[in-house]
């Protein structure tokens, strides 16, 4: 091989070797997706979750997202043949609301199902007397379910083929608004009420300030 031969061979040697380095330095520099928060509370810092409704509370009085302004809400979406997660988060709710004594006069708790199939307001009312009495059942009809669903960014899937007895997967949180109707936070419903009742101190004191 001659020395010319020998030269480019050795060139072409460092420029892969170059290449390579560069390669490998970029994969592993490159940032990656960030993880999501861990823990009981998300704060958005947005106001993309909520917005208007006109649902049907139990008693049978028609009630706009309007009718609370000036109370922080804590609602739950939930239905009433859910096995677990809606009663254990309304259970959650009403110690919440007896650990807050007289500051729970500034909160109105909400019960909205997503199953306006089989939530009659009756069935809600009937439902509720488990629960902290000062919860409020809403009921829609299946456009203002799919409204307010969309609206507060819900996950909410019926199992298909189920007949009557079917289950419906759904978020399991519990969103809380402000007095002027804007999202401020979502509370896991498993959240022990102790701790929910903490969390809602802590917002009315910071935004009372």
């Amino acid at each position: 091989m001659s020395n010319r031969a020998k030269w480019l061979l050795r060139l072409l040697v460092v420029v892969l070797a170059l290449n390579i380095g560069a390669l490998a330095l970029l994969l592993t520099t490159r940032p990656g997706p960030t993880p999501p928060s861990s823990g009981t509370a998300v704060r958005t810092g947005t106001a993309l979750i909520g917005g208007t409704f006109t649902l049907t509370a139990a008693d049978g009085r028609t009630v706009t997202d309007q009718t609370y302004r000036g109370k922080w809400l804590m609602i739950y979406f939930g239905y009433t043949f859910c096995p677990d997660a809606c009663p254990t988060a309304l259970s959650n709710m009403s110690i919440a609301l007896q650990k807050l004594g007289a500051e729970a006069g500034m909160i109105q708790p909400l019960f909205i199902t997503i199953d306006p199939k089989r939530d009659t307001g009756q069935v809600m009312s009937d439902y509720l007397e488990s629960f902290d009495p000062r919860i409020v059942g809403l009921v829609g009809t299946q456009a203002q379910t799919d409204a307010i669903v969309k609206t507060y960014r819900l996950y909410v899937e019926p199992q298909k083929d189920a007949g009557d007895a079917y289950l419906v997967s759904h978020s399991a949180y519990l969103y809380l608004m402000g007095p002027d109707g804007t999202f401020v936070d979502v509370v896991e419903g498993a959240t022990p009420g102790d701790q929910i009742a903490d969390s809602m101190r802590k917002l009315i004191k910071e935004h009372s300030t």
